[in-house]
This record gives C-alpha cells, sequence and structure tokens, in this order.
C-alpha cells in the first residue's frame, strides 16, 4: 500500500519541480542601489524640468510624466533581463551588433520626420523615443565579450587577434560621429579598450594602434568645430567664446552656491532659464545647487556601490564570456556617471553624457536598467524547487530549494 501510495504520488513530484533563479547578495544589493538611485532622480528631475516645462508653455509635470513612463518600461526591461539567462547573449552577439549598425545607419539616412535633427544632431529614431547610440554600448559588450572567448589565445596577436575588434568597433564609432556624438563614439572605443585589457590583449598592441589612431581621430575633432570649442573653453577658458563656456559658467555657478548643504529641494536657480538643459546634459550641477556637496557626494558613493556590487558579480560569474559582460556593463555606466559629475564640476570638457537613472531620457533609463537586469542575472544562480515557491531573480523570498 506505501509502496503504491508513493508511486502515485511522484508523478505529481515531479510535476510540481521547477526551476528559479536565485539571487545573491551582490545581486540584491544592486537593485537596493538602482531604486535608490530611481527615487532620488525622479524627485531631482521634477525639481530641474518644472520651471522649464512652464516656459515652454507644458504643464510643469510634463518631463516627469514622461520619464515615469521610461521608468515602468524600464521596470518591465528589468524584469525581462533578469529572468533571462544571460549565457543567451553570447549566442545573439552578432546580430545584436547587426541591429545596433543599421538603427545607427538609419539616423543619418532617413528623412527628418522619422529621424529628427535635435540640437544640431540626428540621434534619434521615431520621435525622440529610441536613441540607438544607447543601444550601441549593450551591442559593444556583449559583441566584445563573446569574440574575446571565442578566439582565446589568438587575442594575443595583432593582425587575426585585435585588428578585427578595432574594425567593427570603429565602424559604430564613425556612425555615432557622423550624427555627430563625439562623446559616445569616444566611449565606445573605450569601453573596448577595457573588455580588451581585461581579456589579456598585450599592452604593446594598444600602444601600436593609439599611435596610428591619434592622427586620425585629431583630425576628425578639428573637422568638428564644436568639439573644438568644448575643449577650448576647457583648456583655456578665458579665450574661449563666450557663448561656448556659458553653460560651464552658469554650472559652476550652480554648483558653487549650493555650499556643503545645498539651497533645498525646489530652491535652485539656475533652472529658471539661465542654465541650458538642467534636467538632462547639466542635472548634477541641480544636485550641487539644491543639494550641495554632501548630495552630489552621496551621489557619487551610489555609483561607488554600484560598481563594487558589479565588480564582485563579475568575479563571481559563471563563466568567462558573463565576467567580460558583467565588467562592461558595470563600467559602462558607472564611467558615464562620473564623466557627467565631472564635466558640471569643471574637471573634464563638456561631453554631452547623461547621469544614469537620473537624467532626463527615456531611451537611456530603459537600456540601464535592462544593463542592471542582466548584471542581476549574472549574479543569480539557477535551482530545483519542488512546490509552488519557484520564483524569478527579482523575488527575495521563497524557502531554498535542492540545487
Amino acid at each position: 500500500m506505501a509502496t503504491a501510495a508513493s508511486a502515485r504520488e511522484r508523478p505529481h513530484a515531479v510535476a510540481q519541480m521547477r526551476e528559479r533563479w536565485r539571487m545573491g547578495s551582490e545581486a540584491r544589493g544592486l537593485i537596493l542601489v538602482t531604486a535608490v538611485l530611481l527615487a532620488f532622480g525622479l524627485a531631482v528631475l521634477y525639481s530641474a524640468s518644472a520651471i522649464v516645462a512652464m516656459q515652454e508653455g507644458r504643464n510643469s509635470w510634463y518631463y516627469i510624466a514622461r520619464q515615469a513612463t521610461g521608468v515602468l518600461a524600464g521596470v518591465i526591461a528589468f524584469a525581462l533581463a533578469a529572468k533571462l539567462p544571460a549565457e543567451k547573449w553570447q549566442e545573439w552577439a552578432w546580430p545584436v551588433m547587426y541591429l545596433a549598425i543599421a538603427a545607427l545607419f538609419l539616423c543619418l539616412v532617413l528623412p527628418e520626420r522619422i529621424a529628427p535633427r535635435i540640437n544640431g544632431s540626428k540621434r534619434f529614431l521615431f520621435g525622440s523615443s529610441f536613441q540607438p547610440s544607447e543601444f550601441g554600448k549593450l551591442a559593444v559588450v556583449v559583441w566584445t565579450s563573446m569574440l574575446i572567448v571565442k578566439k582565446g589565445p589568438q587575442l594575443r596577436r595583432l593582425t587575426k587577434g585585435v585588428l578585427p575588434f578595432f574594425v567593427v568597433v570603429g565602424l559604430c564609432d564613425i556612425l555615432a560621429a557622423l550624427e555627430p556624438d563625439l562623446s559616445v563614439a569616444m566611449l565606445y572605443t573605450l569601453l573596448l579598450a577595457v573588455l580588451l585589457f581585461v581579456g589579456g590583449v598585450r599592452i604593446a598592441h594598444f600602444v601600436f594602434i593609439g599611435a596610428l589612431a591619434i592622427p586620425v581621430l585629431w583630425q576628425q575633432i578639428e573637422q568638428a568645430q564644436y568639439a573644438v570649442l568644448r575643449l577650448t573653453s576647457f583648456l583655456d577658458p578665458g579665450r574661449a567664446p563666450a557663448q561656448v563656456s556659458y553653460q560651464l559658467n552658469q554650472s559652476l555657478i550652480a554648483v558653487g552656491s549650493g555650499g556643503a548643504i545645498g539651497q533645498g529641494f525646489g530652491q535652485g536657480r539656475q533652472q529658471y532659464g539661465f542654465l541650458p538643459f538642467p534636467y538632462s546634459d547639466f542635472i548634477a550641477s541641480n544636485i550641487g545647487e539644491e543639494w550641495g556637496f554632501i548630495g552630489l557626494t552621496a551621489v557619487t558613493v551610489a555609483f561607488a556601490a554600484y560598481a563594487l556590487f558589479g565588480f564582485r558579480i563579475a568575479r563571481r560569474a559563471r563563466s568567462p564570456f558573463l565576467q567580460l559582460v558583467a565588467v562592461g556593463l558595470t563600467f559602462v555606466t558607472v564611467l558615464t556617471a562620473y564623466l557627467h559629475i565631472g564635466v558640471v564640476v569643471g574637471l573634464l570638457p563638456t561631453t554631452g553624457l547623461t547621469l544614469p537613472f537620473v537624467s532626463y531620457g527615456r531611451s537611456n533609463i530603459v537600456l540601464t536598467m535592462f544593463f542592471t537586469g542582466i548584471l542581476v542575472n549574472i549574479g543569480s544562480t539557477r535551482e530545483r524547487v519542488i512546490g509552488g515557491g519557484a520564483t524569478d531573480p527579482v523575488s527575495l523570498g521563497g524557502p531554498p530549494g535542492g540545487r
């Protein structure tokens, strides 16, 4: 009787067996940091954009309402990326790269009703709803990581090892520079260099290719007059035209007037029309003015915590490919944040890079949360659960099962 009963129960138990992802402590910490930055970012964005929206004849909630839709889409993207096995990206590396190159190319050739020219550059498709250069960051990370693992020992050779990377990513650089968006083009190259360094490429190859590329890069920068003027305003502010250094000067006024503890939430003055783009390219200026040195320091520490969790996830990743992906996604998110902060305090020339999780921009926030979801999946382990307690990576509860 007991044997018969156990035989009847066994199919039921097998039917109830499921697989789930169980997050590690680093993945949970990453989610906590992301949630804090998102909540703080929405508050800062409202303060920085309300007056601008009203000056444009819109409701004061215009920018924050649009950003909220981006956050909602970002939460969905995060959940999907966290549940999808990150190993899949190794198979999808070439299709993702092809799609990124095609999207960057379409930005240049499609008519302005589809790819509008905004502030002198064509960086968006379908109005301002999709920015291919943001998607290009994911393409560079997964494609470079895939090829590094595939090449293995050949990576230490120049022609068959390193050169193909610069050919493909160089094409992305050219397309981004033609928009024009030199900041993103240089970010792609820097991201490629970091991943190659982590992958074990020879330093001598970096020096050789860099020596060949510098003259070409300088020629392109000289042709982009706006880039030359930005460098001039940074290196010698006194000689730069007033209209070029104006944005940086207003940013420094904002940060300086904030002092140690800031003017108070909503009490900043630069968003009254003195500082261009206070809700995107220079939103950290608003943080410095209203939250002071303490606020900027807190944001800097938050991104340092993001880096800590991201790199710890990379160290414990399930495969060499996932290690490289985790390093790349963490690096691109944190570097973008620190470049943005460096610009608003005058330590770096103006780049146009936004502050992740904080600046206005739905493409940016959706892709950044998607990156975070991939990191959470890499920081999770798959386990089998018997019963109805199976969860996905974003669940914090549930009884542990056997692996």
